[in-house]
């Protein structure tokens, strides 16, 4: 009968008595155990909650950066493509104007409303017994025109052209109603050597005014410049029928 009542009294003694080191020990250790699976509980869950809501953050925001990419890869090739119409569009608008300058350049050398150089003869012609007409010089015009010449003027202060008229008062040769007089230049633009040849052909201009008494000097030149300009004026009867 002593061992029950001791074991009630060391029972009694646990409960209600002064808890020893080891104990106090013991109960700290259970409670730290305890708080660190309740964190690391909360913990997992709460990963696990983060990571799949990341993961599905992760999904919509590269479905979004995909749209984007291919949208600014769109506008990209819209703006080559633009860009290569506006290029090509400036070339053709390009080649146009040269063109259209190159047309109106040579349009207003033969209309002699333009400057004029590039290699060519210059021919004088003297004249002591004054016996040289407006014929003569017209016959010699109409023989440069035949070889080539592209630009004619007369004494640099008459250009000559289609309508130019060259006529005679008394003594005096107008061209285009300016008098020009001995000794006559004419300075003509086109092959230097085909020109040369047709001034001194056998029966031209050259024995044409030597049979008159006169003298005609024939040079070729590299380089001519022609100044005198022709001034336009608009026709009085005839009219553009379109392009």
């Amino acid at each position: 009968m002593p061992e029950p009542v001791s074991s009630r009294r060391r029972l009694l003694t646990g409960l209600t008595g002064r808890p020893g080191r080891g104990q106090v020990i013991g109960a700290v250790l259970v409670a730290l155990l305890g708080f660190a699976a309740t964190v690391q509980i909360r913990l997992t869950h709460s990963n696990d909650a983060f990571a799949g809501q990341g993961r599905q953050d992760l999904v919509v925001l590269l479905d979004s950066l995909s749209g984007a990419t291919e949208r600014v890869q769109q506008q990209l090739n819209d703006l080559q493509s633009t860009k290569a119409e506006l290029q090509s569009a400036s070339h053709r608008r390009s080649a146009a104007i040269a063109d259209e300058r190159e047309r109106l350049s040579t349009l207003g050398i033969l209309a002699g409303t333009l400057g004029a150089v590039g290699p060519g003869v210059t021919i004088t012609i003297s004249d002591p017994t004054q016996s040289v007409t407006a014929a003569t010089i017209l016959n010699g015009i109409e023989e440069l025109r035949d070889a080539g010449a592209e630009a004619i003027e007369i004494d640099n202060s008459a250009r000559v052209v289609a309508s130019t008229a060259i006529t005679q008062s008394g003594q005096t040769i107008k061209v285009d109603g300016k008098s020009v007089s001995s000794p006559y230049v004419i300075d003509a633009i086109g092959s230097a050597h085909t020109l040369s040849e047709a001034v001194v052909f056998p029966g031209g201009l050259s024995d044409e005014v030597t049979s008159l008494g006169g003298q005609v000097a024939v040079q070729e030149k590299p380089t001519l410049k022609i100044t005198a300009l022709h001034t336009a004026k608009p026709p009085q009867y005839a009219h553009s029928t379109g392009p």
